[in-house]
């Protein structure tokens, strides 16, 4: 499967339609976020997955182990191929997630992988909220939790996805957003970035790209610029189901 997933992060269905229609077979599939889910809902959603398309749906649940278990179901049902949880909800939500995706009455069992540390932290953010391991370790740590809670795989920086490589072996799927053509510029939220290529080289198996592709004049373009930059293992490797 094409490593390139698109992220749909605009207002409305109407718009997110049209850069679907321009994308379709120029990326692996589209990532739905919170931005998007909250305007256009489930409907959105299943008519992406009518079509066909790979929909990997970003809302980063983190609660109750029951509460995301039945949140889990429900994204099954609209025919996701993979869903996201925080890894910080901790082994028990974890392990509730997976059951849960495994367990629903669906066509498809999405993938359910876990979030490690946002890519808008630093060292200092995570201070703030009392974690004083250096980022790169306490992804490491949520990633091992990760794997040993049964997931998929995780979401981490480009940055960390070297060293969940090599903890967490050739089988773990790394999905790794924050891909840039260059440093962060001002302005830019996402501070542990890095090229496309580079992020492949390092083990990633999907890259999330938003602002470079949906932004770009021609997004179609702008995929197929970013996608002819990847080695050849970027799109052969181990890049799931």
């Amino acid at each position: 499967m094409h490593p390139l997933l698109a992220a749909l992060d605009v207002d409305a269905a109407t718009t997110a339609t049209t850069l679907a229609e321009r994308l379709r077979g120029h990326v692996g599939g589209f990532k739905v976020g919170s931005h998007l889910f909250t305007a256009e809902g489930p409907p959105f959603v299943r008519a992406l997955t009518a079509l066909g398309d790979r929909v990997f749906l970003d809302l980063k649940y983190h609660d109750i182990p029951n509460t995301v278990a039945s949140a889990v179901r429900a994204a099954a049902r609209m025919g996701v191929w993979m869903l996201n949880v925080h890894a910080s909800g901790g082994r028990g939500m974890m392990r509730a997630a997976r059951d849960a995706a495994r367990q629903a009455d669906s066509d498809r069992i999405p993938l359910v992988i876990a979030v490690t540390v946002l890519t808008s932290f630093d060292g200092p953010s995570l201070a703030d909220v009392g974690i004083e391991r250096q980022v790169i370790a306490h992804v490491e740590h949520l990633a091992l939790l990760a794997q040993d809670a049964g997931l998929d795989g995780v979401v981490a920086s480009p940055r960390e996805t070297g060293r969940v490589r090599e903890r967490c072996g050739p089988d773990f799927l790394i999905v790794t957003p924050g891909i840039r053509s260059g440093p962060p510029k001002d302005g830019d939220d996402q501070v542990r970035t890095m090229t496309a290529a580079d992020a492949v080289l390092a083990g990633a198996n999907y890259l999330v790209v938003g602002r470079p592709i949906i932004a770009a004049p021609d997004p179609a373009a702008a995929a197929d610029a970013i996608a002819a930059t990847l080695p050849v293992s970027g799109a052969t490797g181990p890049l799931g189901a």
